[in-house]
């Protein structure tokens, strides 16, 4: 590649990187929560409100919505059937899920340090530090503007 071809796509990859450092960032967290589960109602008690937020906005791309209560006495939705209620429960699966969550939680601590490493490396570049701070402006305000369309 010429130089000047390489310049364009060193160019390219700034702008993009910066529009959009601000969802990378956003979805790896998120998404890193959701491989532990960390969304899940467990034993009767919530997730804290802020990570159910963040889980409908990366499953969902909307807020929760609120849950209607149930009246009194009602019966569950979901009823089991006579035949459900007596069938055996699963069996648990053969291999362990943690090898692969922990893999997956590094590759997103990984993925925000990479994605801040490169904002640190674009906002210390004099030249393009103007145009990196609005691009990085634009990729955070746009798609939370979004979400309220």
């Amino acid at each position: 590649m010429t130089p000047r071809t390489m310049r364009q796509l060193r160019q390219f990859h700034l702008w993009f990187g910066m529009i959009f450092a601000p969802a990378i960032l956003f979805f790896a967290f998120s998404g890193a929560l959701q491989t532990f589960d960390f969304q899940e109602t467990v034993d009767g008690v919530a997730p804290p409100k802020w990570i159910a937020v963040i889980a409908a906005i990366h499953k969902k791309q909307d807020f929760p919505k609120p849950r209607k209560p149930r009246p009194e006495g009602a019966a569950p939705a979901a009823a089991a059937t006579p035949a459900e209620k007596s069938a055996p429960a699963r069996p648990a699966p053969a291999h362990s899920p943690w090898p692969l969550k922990v893999f997956v939680g590094l590759m997103s601590i990984g993925l925000m340090a990479s994605t801040l490493l490169g904002i640190t490396i674009a906002l210390s570049n004099r030249t393009s530090r103007r145009r990196s701070l609005l691009l990085l402006t634009l990729g955070t305000v746009l798609p939370i503007s979004m979400l309220f369309v």
